[in-house]
């Protein structure tokens, strides 16, 4: 369709509509966007209101900015505009796999426009379970990223009073295909309990020798006033399509409701 279909506009929309509801579309749909921005969109909207969750996700789906292994669109990237009254639409759709769709749209915009995610997100806020899964989703890049408006929408404040102690590797030495293995007690020095979002960062090592960042969930819960927590952790060295793993130096540290602490050095081999 985005081979020989792009010249018939009309035609190739009907279609689209049609074989969306049987399977995906949203890699077809990207040139339309490119080549008719504002009809295309207008289009997007439309069918955000359609009955089939298939082509109302494809509303979402299809304009996403930065749709992995696809085209990127330029215009969204910087703009988003557009997409928002797709996602106003969409947001607490009846279909899990509609409303997947807006928080990876969400998680898209928040990567060069995370103000406007952090507007939608105040002003979506409580108005249901639905939508709070959603946004909350759809924050996942600024959470991890540590964003301290996004930490305080969620309930995660500050970690003053929090402490890492007797942190260990395990395995100092990782091989590749094995683990590494780690811990840590984590202490809760308020006079209350704290919500707590638990996570580590991974310190790849490059081909050009620097290290590249990737934060890893641990948990989200609340800690008992005045405790100490024994943290156990295992993390794969695989070998998988989407990361080349290089011998040498990496580093890993602990965060706590986006603040990092100490980093630690292991050797992959």
């Amino acid at each position: 369709m985005e081979l020989y279909g792009l010249d018939d506009y009309e035609t190739s929309i009907r279609a689209i509509e049609q074989i969306t509801q049987f399977t995906s579309c949203e890699y077809t749909v990207r040139p339309f966007i490119i080549k008719y921005p504002q009809k295309m969109m207008g289009q997007m909207l439309v069918w955000s209101k359609h009955k089939h969750w298939g082509v109302r996700r494809l509303s979402s789906e299809g304009c996403r900015p930065r749709l992995p292994w696809s085209m990127a669109l330029p215009n969204l990237k910087t703009n988003p505009a557009p997409i928002i009254p797709i996602l106003e639409n969409l947001k607490d759709d009846i279909s899990r796999f509609v409303r997947l769709s807006v928080a990876n749209n969400l998680n898209d915009i928040a990567k060069n426009n995370p103000e406007t995610v952090i507007h939608l997100v105040k002003k979506w806020q409580g108005m249901s379970e639905n939508i709070d899964w959603v946004i909350k989703h759809g924050c996942r890049t600024l959470l991890k990223q540590g964003n301290e408006e996004v930490m305080g929408i969620f309930g995660f404040k500050s970690t003053i009073d929090f402490t890492i102690n007797d942190f260990r590797i395990l395995t100092p030495r990782v091989k590749i295909g094995e683990s590494l293995e780690f811990d840590f007690k984590l202490s809760n020095n308020n006079d209350k309990k704290v919500k707590i979002r638990l996570e580590y960062a991974l310190y790849y090592q490059k081909a050009n020798g620097t290290l590249s960042k990737k934060v890893h969930k641990i948990s989200e819960k609340e800690y008992a006033e005045s405790s100490t927590t024994k943290i156990t952790r295992k993390h794969p060295f695989r070998v998988v399509t989407t990361r080349v793993l290089h011998r040498g130096l990496h580093q890993i540290s602990i965060i706590i409701n986006g603040k990092e602490f100490e980093k630690y050095d292991f050797e992959l081999i």
